[in-house]
């Protein structure tokens, strides 16, 4: 019998992805679910603006999320530290991909999440990902063909098609169909995992079987 799959979208550089993390692998322990981790690579300018453009309001929201999900990032023992600038974080996203093809996708993972956050990572440095791959025991010189062949087309299909299920930001679940966004949905995910039928209630007419 198959298990209930959960898809996940995660960015590296996300830090309420970092914090979320936790809750979400304990679910392959608690509910026996498969998780499926797909790169979610967020583009920061295209939905926070250009850094001049920014008003005090938006600034406010920013500081205040970071405060938020260090308090989260602190219960958890976890090190997170603001990062320093914007970051394209495709090396990392792709590297992702190719530690799960090679079988070596949590080191990769926890690694790469730790690091960042503790500023001792820069995620779109490819000779940077290129060594957390190598630590990991994975081939350097195969990660760097596949980033300097298929893995930008993986990547970009990847992200129209999370798109297309109407994903905006990360973490966000997808479960039988269903969007869960940020980790404070995580609760609502397991309820829909013990008791699937609650969807067509919880949705209402928008519910497509």
């Amino acid at each position: 019998m198959s298990r209930p799959r959960v898809r996940i979208y995660t960015d590296y550089k996300s830090p309420y992805a970092f914090v979320a993390n936790k809750r979400l692998f304990a679910l392959e322990e608690t509910h026996g679910v498969e998780l499926e981790w797909l790169p979610y690579t967020l583009r920061i300018a295209e939905f926070m603006g250009t850094v001049e453009a920014r008003t005090p309001h938006f600034w406010r929201k920013v500081r205040y999320a970071y405060m938020d999900a260090r308090r989260q990032a602190n219960a958890q023992g976890l090190v997170m530290k603001g990062p320093r600038r914007i970051y394209d974080a495709f090396y990392a996203s792709v590297g992702m991909l190719f530690a799960q093809a090679h079988g070596f996708f949590r080191p990769y993972h926890d690694t790469v999440f730790r690091k960042f956050w503790s500023h001792e990572l820069e995620v779109d440095d490819l000779a940077a990902i290129t060594g957390v791959i190598a630590s990991c025991d994975g081939s350097p010189s195969e990660f760097e063909a596949y980033v300097s062949g298929p893995a930008r087309a993986e990547h970009d299909r990847i992200i129209e098609e999370a798109e297309a299920l109407g994903v905006f930001g990360v973490p966000t679940m997808v479960f039988n169909g269903e969007l869960f966004w940020g980790g404070d949905r995580i609760d609502m995910l397991i309820g829909r995992i013990e008791k699937p039928e609650t969807i067509e209630a919880a949705l209402g007419s928008r519910h497509r079987k």
